[in-house]
């Protein structure tokens, strides 16, 4: 083959590839991220601008991102902007979205919203619910399992949230002599409340606590180190806020999400209304054990989540509540 010839069919390849590559891609152009505090939290936050930008890198998106969107003002302003750009893929970063998107959704009908354990009601809506109960449950029997007080602690943000049950049925499964103390802060970022009740649970000789809120969750497994206690971790795989006090974590992949929400959308397969999303999806996993946790222990716990993967049971022999 001659030089010419070879170069003709280079371009033509090359052109096929970057039709082919626009044509499996053709909605993700450009995409919007609204949090409501910020995208370096650490927890939170910081998931939500790490899946913007797996999307800006998987499919070459132009990326924007709004942080302090609390209230339904700033949205309506944030998404006249994201519209005026071309924005066809907005994320709000919370359930304080949910809403707001229901109502804005008419009057931008060439964009989807998209938001996290809320109601999505209209056809350009959608809301992401990580099915908290099975790392809850999971949680909890770690929890018990080392608890020397037979005394477990639970500050969580709100009481709809299906992992704190899980939570409290797991540490009941693995040891029923346990008692639970659970308190709530009414509110994700409550740092004053969070640590105020950690007090009181300490008073009450809890020596495990699992602070189910992202705001607040860092603050309080620092001051249980402190006091030479445990913690489970929340949202983020925690054991490196302390390995010998972060017992494992419940971790909701946040990011990972982003790139499945992404790939659907760009293939015109996502769904409008509410998604639940678990362990076999990969957005869901236990995070890193503690050594003073057993290593057969571990391998049980280990063994425990891929069977509930395959069969959906979890060890009590019962499915996932939420």
């Amino acid at each position: 083959m001659s030089k010419k010839c070879y170069t003709f069919f280079l371009v033509v390849f090359l052109i096929g590839l970057s039709g082919c590559s626009a044509g499996n891609n053709p909605n993700i152009e450009k995409v919007g991220l609204l949090v409501p505090e910020a995208v370096n939290d650490g927890v939170w936050g910081t998931k939500g601008y790490k899946g913007l930008l797996k999307i800006q890198s998987d499919y070459h998106a132009d990326v924007f991102y709004k942080e302090g969107m609390k209230t339904d003002t700033s949205i309506k302003q944030t998404v006249d902007e994201y519209n005026d750009n071309d924005v066809t893929l907005v994320f709000g970063h919370g359930s304080e979205y949910a809403e707001v998107f229901n109502t804005l959704s008419g009057d931008y009908p060439d964009i989807h919203f998209v938001s996290f354990n809320g109601n999505a009601t209209e056809k350009n809506t959608t809301s992401l619910q990580f099915k908290g109960y099975a790392m809850g449950f999971f949680g909890g029997m770690t929890a018990a399992f080392h608890s020397k007080t037979k005394k477990i602690g639970v500050i969580a943000a709100f009481d709809w949230q299906p992992e704190v049950q899980g939570f409290i049925d797991g540490a009941k499964y693995q040891n029923s002599q346990t008692k639970m103390m659970v308190e709530y802060t009414h509110h994700w970022d409550d740092q004053a409340t969070a640590l105020k009740e950690l007090e009181r649970l300490i008073n009450e000789d809890a020596d495990v606590v699992y602070p189910a809120g992202d705001g607040y969750n860092v603050a309080v497994i620092e001051k249980l180190k402190e006091k030479g206690l445990y913690a489970i971790g929340y949202v983020s795989d925690q054991s490196d806020l302390g390995e010998s006090t972060v017992l494992t974590s419940t971790v909701q992949h946040a990011d990972k999400l982003y790139g499945i929400v992404a790939e659907r959308f760009a293939h015109d397969e996502l769904e409008s209304g509410n998604l639940e999303f678990d362990f076999e999806d990969g957005v869901i996993s236990m995070g890193k054990f503690s050594p003073v946790i057993p290593k057969d222990f571990q391998s049980e716990m280990k063994q425990h989540i891929q069977d509930y993967i395959d069969t959906g049971k979890l060890p009590n022999g019962k499915e996932s509540k939420q």
